[in-house]
């Protein structure tokens, strides 16, 4: 017996002799639910069922696979120890019953059943339930345009499609394929097909960048340049409004707003709907834009009934708003969470911040909290701030330079967002870990991630880490001591100067920005920051002054002393190494 609540309404519940449990969906959040409440209730029958031929798999590990990282399709589907998860497995250890190509068509709230069909026989036939949860997950979106029947359309949502594509690219039956959508599974997919297959490889996405709701535009430049490195053709602000097939019926042509594109494999990669239909149609309340509503013990609108993982909203932590957010890793801690009240616990799950990370080719990038975009959008006077420093103590050999994204309210300077990108990728997931416990336990300020408390030694990170640089960095920009700019701004500053008369000033050693200083005399002037006060008089008082240095240090400090001077100037944001990592050194 335990008491709960839903909204305002207090309810009292008092468990049978013999608990009949009900699990829909068997890929993530179902089979951790059904084992987790197992253990707490030994003498329960539950039973799990899903419509496809394997589950409890990790399903964001797909590209991995088909890239050849892991070596076979059941890597995904086994324990640590080796154990092929599969209906047996659940049956003999776990105590669950499992039973696969199985769909559940309707649920009777009344009468406690789920009308079930056998999706090869086509038998149905009603499975009564004390409890019910539903992980029915998501599906893939594919939008209303000619051609998305075509021979050699899919997406890659599921293990069934995944070893269909491995299969085609091991027996070299891709030649170039086209992927539609620069999110996660996108980038790994393109990657995966490029590097283990060698083949030619395009990334349509129709927003303005890749990651378009992860990363900033700075962040997104630096990972469509890692992208092209590897040979992936990446076209942003471009979409698909047909799909054309050969003779045989198989796809030949993707056809763009800007152009025409040859593919003999094309996937969807634009996101995932959630599966809510069966229980938006038993009257279970959903979000007005999909997604059921669940409260903290992840119970739905039936206090019998129990929902998580793809197919339910969440609320978002920093925003206060319901989102949608399909992630293996929240399944898994919201199957935990279910789980153990069916076993008459009370733990809950009180919402997200976000959390997020991606390899790409060479580099990785994470993230948490908001973006600039979705801060402004929520109702803040939100500003971002991107820096590069170096991810180990700066004598330390094989030290790297990553780069740190912070999204800060300009009022209050609460910090609501963190992206990081560096070619390590546990060093910046460890910094974007950081702060993301932060966003979960408080409202965090600049002065919070200032002084926050990280390892150091040598070879993990400097004496002032570069989150708690990041922060200070931010602190000085919204101070109004660093006036700084984007590199995209330096970029356009620089391909305007014979408009906009701009002099720039590069503060790097010497040697580093005399070729560009030679290349673009009464433009460009290479001054070392050791040497400003011996050649301050070569500074312009009557034109604006961009400057810029490696990483934006030394130029923030010359910046300061210009301001002492009465010389006002504007700082190039990650100074050259970003630009290198955007590719956009080359045009200086």
């Amino acid at each position: 017996m335990r008491k709960f609540s839903i909204g305002n309404s207090q309810f009292l519940e008092v468990y049978p002799m013999s608990l009949n449990i009900l699990v829909i969906g068997g890929v993530a959040l179902g089979p951790k639910a059904a084992a987790r409440a197992k253990r707490l209730l030994p003498d329960a029958n539950i039973t799990l069922i899903d419509q496809g031929t394997y589950i409890s798999y990790g399903g964001c590990g797909i590209p991995y696979f088909v890239g050849g990282d892991v070596a076979d399709m059941n890597g995904l589907r086994t324990t640590v120890a080796g154990v092929v998860r599969d209906e047996a497995f659940f049956d003999e250890l776990k105590g669950v019953k499992a039973i696969c190509h199985t769909r559940a068509l309707s649920i009777d709230r009344k009468a406690k059943t789920v009308l079930v069909e056998n999706v090869k026989t086509g038998e149905q036939s009603q499975m009564p339930y004390d409890k019910l949860v539903i992980a029915t997950g998501s599906s893939p979106r594919i939008p209303p345009i000619p051609g998305t029947d075509l021979k050699n359309v899919t997406s890659v949502t599921c293990l069934e499609a995944a070893k269909a594509i491995q299969e085609q690219c091991a027996a070299r039956q891709i030649s170039h394929a086209v992927i539609i959508g620069a999110g996660f599974i996108g980038l790994e997919m393109a990657v995966a097909l490029a590097d283990m297959w060698g083949i030619e490889v395009t990334v349509i996405e129709m927003m303005d960048h890749v990651l378009p709701a992860q990363l900033c535009p700075n962040f997104a430049q630096m990972a469509k340049k890692d992208l092209e490195d590897l040979g992936v053709h990446v076209l942003c602000g471009e979409a698909v409004k047909e799909l054309k097939g050969d003779e045989n019926g198989a796809v030949c042509q993707v056809v763009t707003n800007k152009r025409v594109i040859d593919a003999d494999q094309v996937i969807f990669s634009i996101g995932v709907t959630p599966n809510d239909k069966i229980a938006a149609e038993a009257g279970i309340l959903c979000h007005p834009r999909g997604g059921i509503m669940v409260n903290s013990h992840m119970q739905t609108s039936d206090p019998d009934i129990y929902a998580g993982g793809d197919v339910v909203v969440v609320r978002n932590l920093i925003s206060g708003d319901f989102i949608y957010l399909p992630l293996g890793s929240m399944a898994n801690r919201q199957g935990r969470v279910i789980g153990t009240n069916l076993g008459g616990g009370q733990a809950t799950f009180e919402g997200v911040v976000g959390s997020w990370c991606v390899k790409l080719n060479e580099m990785y990038a994470s993230g948490a909290g908001l973006t600039v975009q979705q801060a402004k959008e929520a109702g803040f006077d939100a500003v971002e701030v991107t820096m590069e420093g170096v991810d180990k103590a700066h004598f330390y050999p094989n030290h790297g330079v990553a780069s740190i994204c912070l999204v800060v309210d300009k009022q209050t300077r609460r910090v609501l967002g963190i992206q990081g990108m560096s070619a390590d990728g546990s060093s910046i997931k460890a910094r974007t870990d950081a702060v993301a416990a932060l966003f979960q336990s408080s409202k965090p300020t600049l002065n919070e991630v200032s002084n926050l408390e990280v390892c150091y030694a040598p070879p993990f990170a400097g004496a002032m880490d570069i989150i708690n640089a990041a922060a200070n960095v931010t602190d000085n920009v919204i101070s109004g001591l660093h006036d700084s700019i984007s590199p995209d701004e330096f970029v356009k500053l620089w391909d305007e100067r014979a408009e906009n008369n701009y002099y720039f000033i590069d503060f790097r050693p010497e040697k580093a920005g005399k070729p560009i200083e030679e290349r673009h005399p009464g433009e460009y002037l290479a001054l070392a920051l050791e040497d400003f006060n011996a050649r301050k008089g070569e500074i312009p008082t009557d034109r604006p002054v961009a400057v810029v240095c490696n990483t934006g240090t030394r130029a923030f400090e010359a910046q300061v002393k210009m301001r002492a001077l009465g010389i006002e100037s504007v700082n190039n944001a990650g100074g050259f190494i970003a630009l290198r990592k955007r590719g956009d050194d080359d045009k200086f």
